[in-house]
């Protein structure tokens, strides 16, 4: 479940938006500078909200009531972006095993073999990134992300540098995903026919508001 509930102010812009979601993919569309990055970055800890609550299934990220607003290395958030930004200098293995190298989780939540062998990446495990193919990076940035054991997964314009074949690949590879691990995925996109395929549940957002949330086909006829 996320519930999400946060005002945040500034000079040229007001964003006040609030709504629940139970599924295991949600879809955030809405037009340019309608609000969607500042909701992820609320939600992932980057942005502080001038008031509000934020809940991802029992735990609470940010509540400014009762003064919590947990850092983002605490959060829990997996991430991945447009760009799948790799660190150049490690192996795909290193760049999948970061967060556990570095202590920031702790071990065994979600199997290393599990996620290589639903991407299917074991291949490329030895490769240095600018080896790869854009949709090899994307396929190594969002096993990065899980690798994290994540209780939400951000995903922000993940398909958006790919071409066709490759958006229709990882778009496969996320409902896999998303079937095989049970992780709820907030999915931003300017693309409806990428949200009416995997979301089950869409939030619409406009000038920093909810116009609309719901089914997917309600939201987005």
């Amino acid at each position: 479940m996320i519930a999400f509930g946060c005002t945040l102010v500034r000079r040229d812009f007001t964003f006040d938006a609030a709504f629940e979601s139970a599924a295991l993919i949600t879809g955030l569309i809405g037009p340019s500078g309608s609000g969607k990055t500042t909701l992820v970055n609320l939600i992932a800890g980057l942005l502080t909200p001038s008031r509000g609550r934020i809940a991802i299934g029992g735990t609470v990220l940010t509540d400014t009531e009762r003064g919590i607003m947990l850092p983002p290395h605490l959060r829990g958030v997996g991430l991945v972006f447009q760009d799948a930004l790799l660190f150049p200098h490690l192996s795909v293995h290193r760049n999948l095993t970061y967060a556990r190298d570095v202590g920031r989780v702790s071990a065994g939540s979600i199997s290393f073999d599990a996620v290589t062998g639903v991407l299917g990446i074991g291949h490329l495990l030895d490769r240095a990134p600018h080896t790869l193919s854009g949709g090899e990076r994307q396929r190594i940035a969002i096993g990065r992300a899980l690798l994290a054991s994540p209780r939400i997964l951000l995903m922000d314009e993940p398909l958006a540098s790919l071409d066709s074949a490759r958006k229709f690949e990882i778009l496969t590879l996320i409902e896999h995903m998303r079937d095989e691990f049970s992780i709820p995925i907030l999915y931003v996109s300017h693309a409806r026919e990428e949200v009416a395929r995997l979301a089950s549940v869409v939030v619409k957002l406009d000038h920093g508001r909810v116009e609309g949330v719901g089914p997917t086909s309600g939201v987005l006829d």
